[in-house]
């Protein structure tokens, strides 16, 4: 390929990326994850960067930066991503997020297309022998787990353009969304992180097991935590899983376990104005100054501090 063809194609995805961004910031009147009309479609804005990290767990998607960047701690690594890059997060994980590019004048804009592991698998039955094969995957360069980066090329650009720009047509939505929404997954198990993402969905890989094992323990984790039972239901050996579970969430099951707890005792304490007492027994402690302590190492300030500031935050304007 000529210079100058490359030039004018980078010229192209770069006006793609405007139109895209501009129709974002139409839609995200306020900064925030916000719903759309569209099922399993959300936009993202923030308009400053932030400098602590905000806590949240993660669900099958991909997501898309359009604008700025961010960077996530998962376990022990970082990961960072800017515009024209998308994350896929295959199974459940809790991370920390912080947002490092962003301003009034240009936003931080990304799209969130949650993915129904159940529609990744029957997509890969369909494709069949079509899918890249399992051993063409590279290496993620930031994280070899349930999480990592890829960059957008024009044709996944493309795609997540013609789904946003359905939210201006509710009328073609109900036929054209949906078939959007498979185009993108196609291009993500297409491109260079589908055999990654293929291996969260055959069944009797051990990435799919380890999901299995996420799956659970994210039902159950007020619960205390038996691996043996796990590792049984899971038809794996214990130290297998645990080897297997910390190379996909960059984190033992325990502390992956009492991550999800702390992630729910702040959704409770700010949502449901539990006491912290009364929200770390409800998630499975049975001791409320084992719960401070690992709460102000989590979030860096013991519960009641840190629910009153973020309750301050929220009433801030925009």
């Amino acid at each position: 390929m000529s210079e100058l063809t490359q030039r004018a194609d980078t010229g192209a995805l770069e006006q793609q990326r405007q139109a895209l961004a501009q129709r974002i910031q139409r839609w995200t009147v306020e900064p925030g994850l916000q719903d759309t009309a569209l099922p399993g479609l959300a936009l993202g804005r923030s308009d400053s960067t932030t400098s602590r990290c905000a806590s949240s767990v993660y669900e099958p998607s991909l997501a898309f930066i359009v604008q700025g960047s961010k960077s996530l701690q998962l376990g022990d690594r970082e990961i960072v991503y800017r515009p024209l890059s998308y994350l896929a997060t295959s199974v459940h994980l809790p991370v920390l997020g912080r947002v490092q590019e962003a301003s009034v004048d240009k936003p931080y804009l990304g799209v969130k297309l949650t993915v129904d592991p159940q529609e990744l698998t029957d997509l890969v039955i369909e494709l069949g022998d079509e899918a890249p094969p399992l051993e063409a995957e590279s290496p993620c360069p930031q994280v070899s787990c349930g999480l990592c980066v890829a960059q957008m090329d024009a044709a996944m650009l493309d795609a997540v353009g013609r789904l946003v720009q359905l939210l201006d047509s509710p009328a073609d939505a109900p036929i054209l969304a949906p078939l959007a929404r498979r185009e993108i997954l196609y291009r993500a198990l297409m491109g260079e992180m589908g055999p990654r993402m293929r291996k969260f969905a055959v069944a009797d890989s051990q990435a799919h097991r380890v999901s299995r094992v996420i799956a659970e323990l994210k039902d159950r984790f007020s619960q205390p935590l038996r691996i043996g039972e796990l590792a049984e239901r899971a038809n794996m050996s214990e130290s297998s899983l645990y080897h297997s579970f910390k190379q996909v969430t960059r984190m033992s099951p325990l502390q992956f376990q009492k991550k999800l707890r702390l992630h729910e005792a702040r959704r409770l304490m700010l949502s449901e104005g539990l006491e912290a007492a009364s929200a770390s027994y409800r998630v499975g402690y049975e001791s409320p100054s084992q719960f401070s302590r690992e709460y102000s190492r989590m979030f860096g300030a013991p519960p009641r501090a840190d629910v009153n500031r973020l309750r301050g935050e929220h009433r801030m304007p925009a």
